[in-house]
């Protein structure tokens, strides 16, 4: 009996312990589990409120580079043609998109590093301003050409500060902005060498924002579409086959204005795209 109430005791002590083995690797476990749901939660709202407040900085980034491009071919034409009073009129309503954009960034950020950058990008606004209202020259259009690089460089790296995981709906409306991004550096590089700017460093930008642009354009051609926007997709392919034969040939004849509207008219049925994955956000 007194060996059996030992035996008792003992088997009564070893389930204590491992009670309290297994409900202190319990409370551990829930730990863990609390601070992977706190890290989720905390990344959730993270992203919240960059979709909520900061997801004008990014749309604002994203036009400020494409202006950056539209705005020195467009000056290059101007130089093309001095006469034309249209030209010097889409300049001024292209800087004034770009002024509005740097607003838009101004209004809402509270970064520092981002506010030094939009003083050195609202200087070159200036300076564009003062190029746009004079006789275009030879000289003014290569300061064209680097402002322009400037403000591409300071959208960027403000971007880069405001960046987050994109959703697949949101990285496809990325790709088509990227693709009108891409369409007027073509342009504007195709513009440089018709007007003589012939350097290496131009024609190697040229070249890598094609094989750019056809890896945005293969991730269209990836996305399962709607009837009317695959035909939209397949006009587009069409469209841009022939003006990729036409910068095969640069060596041999330049035709800018036909290039140029051709690039008119595959930005207007990219916005088509554009709407469709707006709508599905």
């Amino acid at each position: 009996m007194k060996k059996l109430f030992w035996c008792c005791l003992f088997l009564g002590a070893s389930s204590m312990y491992a009670s309290g083995s297994v409900k202190k690797h319990t409370h551990a476990d829930r730990i863990h589990t609390v601070q992977k749901e706190n890290a989720e939660k905390t990344e959730k709202i993270k992203k919240t409120e960059m979709t909520r407040g900061d997801v004008k900085i990014i749309e604002a980034t994203e036009n400020i580079r494409y202006l950056s491009q539209k705005i020195a071919k467009e000056y290059l034409f101007y130089y093309t043609y001095p006469n034309n009073a249209k030209m010097q009129k889409n300049l001024y309503a292209t800087l004034k998109k770009l002024e509005e954009n740097l607003k838009i960034i101004s209004s809402v950020t509270k970064d520092e590093d981002t506010q030094n950058i939009l003083e050195f990008l609202a200087y070159s606004k200036e300076e564009i301003l003062s190029i746009i209202k004079q006789k275009p020259t030879s000289a003014d259009a290569l300061l064209m050409l680097d402002y322009s690089e400037t403000l591409l460089e300071g959208a960027d790296s403000i971007g880069r500060t405001y960046a987050y995981t994109f959703s697949k709906e949101e990285k496809m409306l990325v790709a088509t902005k990227n693709i009108k991004y891409l369409l007027e550096r073509i342009t504007k590089y195709y513009m440089a060498l018709y007007r003589g700017y012939d350097t290496q460093n131009n024609r190697m930008n040229l070249q890598k924002s094609i094989s750019d642009l056809k890896q945005y354009l293969a991730e269209i051609n990836a996305y399962p579409y709607p009837g009317n926007l695959q035909d939209i997709r397949q006009h587009i392919d069409k469209v841009w086959h022939r003006d990729d034969q036409v910068l095969k040939n640069i060596d041999q004849y330049f035709i800018p204005n036909l290039l140029s509207d051709s690039v008119v008219y595959l930005e207007r049925k990219t916005d088509a795209i554009s709407a469709y994955h707006s709508k599905n956000l």
